[in-house]
């Protein structure tokens, strides 16, 4: 498995794969390595639709502790403002690479999804809410 075959997905929505892209080049080795040894890993496309629901196949958990990772984004981090997608793909890949668990003595699973994606250089960005959904 490589890096193009995990977000083939992405690729109806080009900003959101060049995002991604982007944010899989600043992942450790470790980690990237983690994903691309892990049959269980996929990243995919968010495909609700109000009144039907969404459609998520993914693969079983195995043992214990070897739960099915799935990093799911939403179309709308193709329009959004630039920093805040990088961002929220970046929360998500800590969330999977973190078994959506602690790190270190960071307890709360968000705020080490949060910090993790910090060491990997995308910080939550300050921004105004109307910027989530308008691109500047």
């Amino acid at each position: 498995m490589n890096i193009q075959h995990l977000i083939r997905e992405l690729e109806p929505f080009p900003v959101l794969h060049a995002r991604t892209l982007h944010v899989i080049g600043h992942l450790p080795g470790e980690v990237l390595q983690d994903f691309l040894g892990d049959v269980r890993f996929q990243v995919t496309i968010d495909n609700y639709r109000p009144g039907e629901g969404w459609t998520l196949w993914m693969p079983t958990p195995g043992p214990p502790g070897e739960g099915s990772r799935c990093v799911v984004l939403r179309p709308r981090l193709n329009h959004c403002h630039e920093q805040f997608a990088y961002w929220v793909i970046a929360h998500e890949f800590a969330h999977a690479f973190l078994r959506n668990g602690p790190w270190g003595e960071i307890l709360d699973v968000e705020e080490a999804a949060d910090a993790l994606a910090a060491t990997w250089g995308f910080v939550r960005p300050a921004l105004n809410p109307g910027d989530f959904s308008n691109p500047s």
